[in-house]
């Protein structure tokens, strides 16, 4: 048991050093097709945004749907203009109202997720992206600095 239990994190260790070196050719050509398989599969990087283009977008309504994804009660103390509040927890089922149905859903429509800093907003990215959606990105910025700068806010 244990030796299988040394295995496993020999593996798993090899797949983490696989994923951050596999920009070298002559590596990713000595790799057992298995192992290149999991490496390609692996989630892709999540597009991301700052306080200044998420300001142009708040400033053109219609140009993306605006995603908060914190949860209900953090949503109603205050958010920015033009968003609709779908926690990340539950975003894989309640976007479809806003998108069309499953088997109509525009997936490349423009969708940009916000929260309080931007970690969820990038898992909710991440989960949009494995559903299919093309066009997703997470803002990163610490919301209270977006209120400080004046930006648009409404409670």
């Amino acid at each position: 048991m244990k030796t299988m239990n040394g295995l496993a994190i020999c593996f798993v260790s090899a797949l983490i050093g696989v994923s951050l070196s596999i920009s070298s050719p002559a590596l990713a050509q000595s790799l057992p097709p298995t192992v290149k398989q999991n490496v390609q599969t692996a989630p892709k990087p999540v597009k991301t945004i700052g306080m200044e283009e998420y300001l142009k977008v708040v400033e053109n309504p219609g140009s993306a749907l605006i995603i908060d994804v914190r949860e209900p009660q953090e949503y109603a103390a205050g958010h920015v203009p033009g968003a609709i509040n779908i926690p990340r927890g539950v975003i894989e089922s309640q976007i479809w109202g806003h998108v069309g149905s499953v088997e109509k859903a525009d997936l490349d429509r423009r969708i940009v997720l916000q929260c309080q800093s931007g970690k969820r907003a990038t898992l909710a990215a991440q989960t949009l992206g494995e559903l299919g959606f093309t066009q997703t990105s997470a803002v990163i910025m610490n919301l209270d600095d977006w209120k400080q700068s004046g930006n648009p806010f409404v409670k």
